[in-house]
């Protein structure tokens, strides 16, 4: 008697779709409950907030210089400045036949501004208000907008950047994006213009676009974003390398990325690399075996016997 595993086969494709899944759920579960803490006027996250904002918005008054460096910092990480990068990225990658990608980009930041404002006016949250404001801004204050986009927008360049980079790279990118992240929150807090839980709830509510828009994408249109990526790697190869493979691979009717192989990120590498002994190579004359070459062949005698 033979027992057999029945238990299905987990792809590289069911575990990304997972991640973003969980990373969607658990967001908007933890969402939810900031949300409610802060229209139920939870005391001690209440105090929390004025404490906090309170304290930064004095030190921010008595250091007016340091204000400006971080208002600067601020404005040039705004919304629009990271709804434009994402813009760009999106055009670019429509150009190089990366359709999907394009979209799925494209689909982060379109949902990101506009769940931002939805939320916004949903919840109708005043901002902090000061006798002597060292800044000023519009709108309702929960979520931030400045906290959702620059994680979104920061995000979505770590994910492109991950397939092509080495661990060292992957390491100073993801520390990159999240100073960046961190940076421009807290300036929002110092400013005065946000409390700190709308900052967290900005946070939050990009993991939630981040997450679900990759789900759909991925439902709608399977394995489309791993090709895509394996286009975008195979046109951003530098041109020597990629002249040498050519030469290297038999001809192909068909793009690069429209091999149907697994969604692994191991095929994101050339498997047909040229081979070290190739047909036209000259035989070996050191071949001893058996049908091979003479290791020192015998020339015949004129009257035709051996020597």
């Amino acid at each position: 008697m033979h027992l057999t595993n029945s238990s299905p086969i987990i792809t590289a494709r069911d575990r990304h779709l997972l991640r973003h899944a969980a990373l969607a759920v658990c967001c908007a579960g933890l969402f939810a409950a900031l949300a409610a803490l802060v229209q139920t006027g939870w005391g001690p996250l209440s105090r929390f907030d004025r404490e906090l904002t309170g304290d930064l918005h004095r030190y921010a008054a008595d250091h007016t210089v340091w204000t400006a460096s971080v208002q600067m910092f601020s404005d040039i990480g705004g919304t629009i400045t990271m709804r434009s990068v994402l813009g760009a990225v999106a055009l670019w990658l429509w150009l190089i036949g990366a359709r999907t990608l394009a979209g799925w980009v494209a689909a982060q930041t379109l949902i990101g501004w506009g769940g931002q404002w939805v939320l916004k006016l949903s919840f109708g949250r005043q901002r902090p208000a000061f006798s002597d404001p060292v800044a000023h801004a519009s709108g309702p204050a929960f979520p931030s907008g400045h906290a959702m986009a620059s994680a979104i927008t920061c995000a979505v360049l770590v994910g492109l950047l991950w397939p092509r980079a080495r661990r060292a790279g992957r390491t100073t990118a993801c520390t990159t994006a999240a100073l960046t992240v961190l940076a421009i929150g807290v300036s929002r807090v110092f400013l005065g213009v946000h409390w700190t839980t709308d900052v967290l709830a900005g946070w939050l509510a990009a993991g939630i676009v981040l997450g679900a828009v990759t789900v759909i994408v991925e439902l709608a249109r399977p394995g489309a974003l791993a090709r895509d990526f394996r286009r975008v790697d195979w046109r951003t190869r530098p041109r020597v390398q990629r002249v040498l493979v050519s030469s290297a691979r038999p001809p192909r009717d068909t793009d690069p990325a429209e091999d149907p192989a697994d969604d692994d990120p191991a095929d994101d590498f050339p498997d047909d690399l040229p081979d070290a002994r190739s047909d036209d190579a000259p035989a070996d004359c050191s071949d001893t075996r058996p049908g091979g070459p003479a290791a020192d062949p015998v020339p015949d005698r004129p009257d035709g016997l051996l020597r």
